[in-house]
């Protein structure tokens, strides 16, 4: 049995609407808003020899607060030709362009939109409010190609900033991409670069930051039909990219590293010196004995990588060993030097404690939920009258890792050890599942863009 469709992998079938959640502790007034996440939800029994855990269908599940309480849980399905087809729906919107699967890797509030978003070739899928497909959305006619499931927000130009990639189309390069505060692309350049993985990016005041890691596009793979044709190329090495924000691809300096592979960086930030300090989580190897997802290869450890941008040297120390993903930091502190991250304690399921460091004096707090559970990915929102960096709310789904119930929590990031401050039980279950975020009414007005 394919393990990425079994216990808490497995889809769900049903999309519900319910109301009125039951709150258990008291939910902090002041989230007025939704909180989203996307994941993986295969349509129609998936093959479970060939599955791979990033190729299902996507599926947003949505809960809405309001003056303390939870007035709606939903989860949809991301529009798609798939999801038209298997639930007899028609294609939707203007600017539909096809696809096989809708984008399952992340949501979000933008440029008074909701968009779902993947890497490697996707177009965003604009949603409303309420989580249903509108249409594609190309940023209005202005996104040459490809987007990717990891943009940065820069939190003093409100613009977005993104390396996609779109493996078989765009051999040869990646590209980087600015998108204004008005939804459209504003800026692009093509970055020569082999057919490596690229599933996230950095941002610091200075760079956009490119990661040029050992696990690239397999033409054996790709030739036989393989969904998902990448794997483990110690040969390939491994390097980390910076690109000046206002320069062409001639400005790019290369960096070596050591081999490993990394999804997702905590944070990036220049220092006063020219270097450049990027704390991320990192694997020894990626898609070498696990070909179906992430987790059957090594644990990932939390690492602070240095480089020396005048000498192009870098330098790595490793931060925690112990295993954990899915870092976050407060939004306000992008591209930025900052004291607070936190992350996923997890190996064998993409779910478990939440971890808080300091990452100044290099204590590490945390909350577990107890045995055979765990939360996803922990989104910080600040508080309305925030006086420190982690002085706000940590909000995320958690999970039975044998498929029962699943909950929503809000815990403190002053004191996660002392657990949820409000816990609401969701109507169902909600599968493993990638990313997501807070998304305030005021970004968004509610009855739709």
């Amino acid at each position: 049995m394919n393990p990425y469709l079994a216990g808490n992998f497995a889809p769900v079938a049903e999309e519900v609407t319910a109301a009125d959640l039951v709150v258990t502790g008291s939910l902090p007034k002041e989230l007025n808003g939704r909180y989203l996440r996307n994941g993986p939800n295969p349509l129609g029994g998936a093959d479970a020899a060939g599955y791979h855990w990033f190729t299902g269908t996507g599926m947003v599940h949505g809960l809405r607060l309001r003056e303390g309480k939870a007035e709606w849980y939903r989860n949809r399905f991301v529009g798609s030709d798939s999801v038209a087809q298997a639930l007899g729906r028609p294609i939707t919107g203007p600017n539909w362009s096809g696809g096989a699967n809708g984008p399952n890797t992340n949501v979000a509030g933008f440029a008074g939109r909701t968009w779902a978003v993947v890497e490697a070739g996707g177009t965003p899928v604009e949603l409303t409010y309420e989580l249903e497909t509108v249409a594609r959305n190309d940023f209005f006619g202005t996104l040459p190609g490809a987007f990717t499931a990891h943009p940065k927000l820069d939190p003093t130009t409100g613009e977005l900033h993104a390396v996609a990639y779109a493996p078989g189309r765009w051999m040869g390069h990646v590209q980087y991409i600015v998108v204004g505060k008005d939804g459209r692309v504003c800026r692009t350049v093509d970055i020569p670069m082999g057919p490596s993985m690229v599933h996230d990016m950095s941002l610091t005041e200075k760079y956009a930051v490119v990661y040029d890691l050992p696990v690239t596009l397999d033409m054996k793979m790709a030739q036989a039909g393989v969904r998902f044709p990448f794997s483990w190329n110690p040969d390939y090495g491994a390097r980390v990219g910076f690109l000046p924000r206002e320069g062409t691809a001639q400005d790019m300096i290369w960096i070596e590293i050591p081999l490993c592979y990394a999804y997702h960086p905590m944070n990036a930030y220049d220092r006063a010196d020219g270097s450049v300090v990027i704390d991320i989580c990192a694997f020894d190897s990626m898609f070498d004995g696990d070909r179906n997802g992430p987790l059957g290869d090594s644990p990932p450890r939390l690492e602070r990588w240095e480089f020396n941008i005048a000498a192009r040297r870098s330098s790595v120390t490793v931060i925690d060993k112990t295993p954990q993903d899915f870092p976050r930091h407060a939004g306000s502190a992008g591209t930025r030097e900052y004291r607070y991250g936190y992350a996923v304690g997890f190996s064998t399921h993409p779910a478990g404690a939440t971890f808080k460091h300091d990452l100044v004096t290099g204590a590490r707090t945390h909350f577990d939920y107890g045995p055979g559970r765990g939360a996803g990915e922990a989104v910080f929102v600040p508080r309305e009258t925030r006086a420190a960096e982690d002085d706000g709310w940590l909000l995320a789904f958690t999970h039975d890792f044998g498929g029962g119930s699943s909950s929503f929590v809000v815990l403190d990031a002053q004191d996660v050890a002392r657990g949820p401050v409000a816990e609401v039980q969701l109507p169902q279950r909600v599968p493993f599942g990638f990313h997501g975020n807070w998304v305030s009414d005021t970004s968004v007005p509610p009855g739709g863009a």
